[in-house]
């Protein structure tokens, strides 16, 4: 073996990444020390001294400028608006479907009816969304609890972005409409796909 591999496998030997009460080498240290205010940190910039500053009255984050109330809230001044004030086509229904089933159904179960897997394990069940009543609520109202909770419901304004709440508003309705069916409402050329529970005429 020739001399100069031994100090190379020494080397090696070193970077084997066990933990070092040692501080690190900064080879490139520009990505390590940054200049940036840490929190907390004063400053000479600003007259009070402070490093960290409140939102400049307004700021709006990228890209969640919308100026349409009834679209941020659900409501045209103090009454629910009636009908989502988005475009519903196959993509935000699918989105709805999804949404629905990761942030409802565990109560709701899938076909919204209240008997979702924290009601079987004790939690108080919720309202059906197929009765009467949940039928007879505008979409804004909908929306509204969805963002704000009611009751036992939490608020999911944190996790569930704006437009995903309408899409879970509209995937709510194809529920309501998928349990109170008609053979009319199905397209006379698929009509004929429709499979009869056993014993049904």
């Amino acid at each position: 073996m020739k001399r100069w591999c031994i100090p190379l496998l020494v080397a090696l030997a070193g970077c084997r990444g066990q933990a070092s009460s040692d501080p690190p080498i900064h080879v490139f240290d520009d990505m390590d020390w940054q200049p940036k205010f840490q929190p907390e940190e004063g400053t000479s910039l600003f007259p009070d001294g402070r490093a960290m500053r409140p939102l400049v009255q307004g700021t709006v984050a990228q890209g969640s400028l919308d100026e349409s109330e009834a679209f941020r809230t659900g409501k045209d001044g103090e009454a629910f608006v009636a009908m989502a004030p988005i475009t519903v086509d196959d993509a935000v229904i699918r989105r709805g479907r999804d949404r629905f089933n990761i942030y409802c159904a565990p109560c709701h179960d899938q076909s919204g009816s209240g008997q979702g897997m924290v009601v079987k394990r004790g939690y108080p069940p919720p309202i059906d969304l197929a009765s009467d009543r949940a039928r007879g609520l505008p979409d804004g109202e909908i929306f509204n609890v969805i963002t704000n909770g009611v009751r036992n419901m939490p608020s999911y304004r944190k996790q569930i972005p704006v437009r995903d709440r309408w899409a879970i508003v509209t995937w709510v309705r194809v529920l309501q409409r998928s349990q109170h069916a008609r053979i009319d409402d199905v397209p006379e050329g698929q009509r004929g796909n429709i499979v009869k529970e056993s014993g049904t005429p």
